[in-house]
C-alpha cells in the first residue's frame, strides 16, 4: 500500500486489567495481523495518582514514551491525544466520555457503554453535535473467527435462524470478595446483566438481529428473570429471551450468572438445517462447530464441520484498528458494531432490570 500508515494516538483512562489488556494489544505489531494501513502509539495514560499512571507505563508500556497523568482530565486536554479509550467502571462511563468529547476526542468506551439507555442517548447526541468518533468495545464482533461464523450463518445452506442460546458466566467467587468489589458493588452497576450480559447479548446481535432475513428489525418483546445476591443485592443470575417476530420468527434465550462457570458450548444457534456451537469463552471464542441434518427439521446429524482459530495476544487490537480506521475515515461510527446496536443493548439492559427489580443506587444515573 502506498503512503505512510495513519497512525492514532491513544490516552487510556484507568490501569485496571481491562486497559492493561487493551495497551499490550496496542503495542503487537500489525504487520503480524496483516495490517498495513494503521498503526498505534499509547501517547498518555491516566489514573488517580501520577504514581499509579507511572506504574502501568512502566509494567505494560515501557517502550511507549506514554505520559503519565494523575487525573483523566490531563489526558482529555493533551494534545498528543486523538482517542481516549475508556476502561473505568460502567457508572463511570457516561462522565468519561462526555469529558472526552467535550475535549475534542474520540471515544472507544467499554461495556456496558453506560449505566442506562438514557445516558447512552445523551453521548451519542453529544458526539454528532462534536462531530467525534464514538464506539462502544464489543471487541469480540471485531475478531476473525466471528466474523467466519456470521459468514457461515448467513451463506444459507443452514436456513434461517430459528433459537440462539448463549450464555456467559463466571464464578467471581463471591463469599470471600469484598463486597466493594465491582462485580458485587450496585453503586458500580455490579452483577451479571451489566457486567456480563453484553457477551450473550452480541451474540443475539449477530445471528439475529444482523440477520439479512431480519431486515434491522428490532425484537419485539422482552421478558427478563433475575436471581438476586444476598450479599448486596445484585444480580447473581439473570435469564432474558428476545423475540424477534417482525421478519423472523426466532428467539434468543440468554443468561448470565457471576456464581458459576459457562456451559460447553456456550452459543449454539439452532436452524431447521443443523446447528452452529460456539465452544466458550464467547467473548474470545477458539473454534466453533457446524452440524448439518440429512433433511430440515430431522436433527439427524450427517455431517460436521469444526475450525479453528489463534492470535498472536488478546484480540483487542481488532477493535483498535477499527477505531483507527473509521477516524482515518472521517467516519463518526463503526458500520460493523454501529450507534444503533449499542442502544440496543443498553434498552434490553434497561428493561431486563426493570422486570426484575434492580436499581441503581440513587444518583448512579446520571441521566434519566
Amino acid at each position: 500500500m502506498s503512503g505512510q500508515p495513519f497512525t492514532l494516538r491513544w490516552g487510556i483512562i484507568a490501569t485496571g486489567g481491562i486497559s492493561k489488556a487493551f495497551v499490550l494489544d496496542l503495542q503487537a505489531d500489525p504487520k503480524k495481523r496483516d495490517v498495513h494501513d494503521i498503526l498505534h502509539q499509547v501517547a498518555a495514560v491516566g489514573s488517580r495518582s501520577v504514581e499509579s499512571a507511572k506504574k502501568f507505563i512502566d509494567e505494560h508500556a515501557s517502550g511507549t514514551n506514554a505520559k503519565a497523568y494523575g487525573s483523566y482530565a490531563e489526558v482529555y486536554r493533551d494534545p498528543d491525544v486523538d482517542a481516549i479509550y475508556i476502561g473505568t467502571p460502567h457508572t463511570m462511563h457516561h462522565e468519561n466520555a462526555r469529558d472526552a468529547l467535550n475535549a475534542g476526542k474520540h471515544v472507544l468506551c467499554e461495556k456496558a457503554t453506560t449505566s442506562n439507555a438514557p445516558e447512552l442517548r445523551a453521548l451519542l447526541a453529544l458526539a454528532k453535535e462534536k462531530k467525534l468518533f464514538f464506539m462502544e468495545a464489543m471487541w469480540t464482533r471485531f475478531q476473525p473467527l466471528v466474523k467466519e461464523i456470521k459468514q457461515v450463518a448467513e451463506e444459507g445452506s443452514l436456513g434461517v435462524p430459528v433459537v440462539l442460546h448463549a450464555d456467559l458466566s463466571g464464578d467471581f467467587d463471591v463469599e470471600n470478595i469484598p463486597k466493594s468489589h465491582r462485580i458485587l458493588d450496585p453503586k458500580l452497576g455490579g452483577g451479571a446483566l451489566l457486567d456480563l450480559g453484553p457477551y450473550p447479548m452480541i451474540w443475539a446481535v449477530l445471528a439475529l438481529y444482523e440477520h439479512p432475513a431480519n431486515k434491522k428489525a428490532r425484537p419485539t418483546s422482552i421478558s427478563g428473570s433475575m436471581l438476586k445476591s444476598p450479599l448486596t443485592g445484585v444480580d447473581s443470575s439473570t435469564s432474558f429471551t428476545l423475540n424477534f417476530t417482525e421478519t423472523l420468527q426466532a428467539q434468543a434465550i440468554l443468561s448470565c450468572s457471576i456464581t458459576l462457570p459457562s456451559p460447553a458450548p456456550a452459543v449454539t444457534i439452532r436452524y431447521r438445517d443443523g446447528n452452529i456451537l460456539v465452544q466458550p469463552p464467547i467473548y474470545r471464542p477458539t473454534s466453533f462447530t457446524v452440524q448439518y441434518f440429512d433433511k430440515p427439521g430431522s436433527g439427524k446429524v450427517v455431517r460436521e464441520e469444526t475450525r479453528m482459530f489463534s492470535h498472536v495476544g488478546g484480540g483487542w487490537y481488532y477493535e483498535a484498528d477499527e477505531v483507527a480506521r473509521c477516524v482515518k475515515d472521517g467516519k463518526l461510527e463503526s458500520e460493523t458494531w454501529g450507534h444503533d446496536k449499542s442502544v440496543l443493548l443498553m434498552e434490553v439492559f434497561d428493561e431486563v432490570r426493570k422486570q426484575g427489580g434492580y436499581q441503581l443506587p440513587e444518583g448512579v444515573e446520571k441521566v434519566h
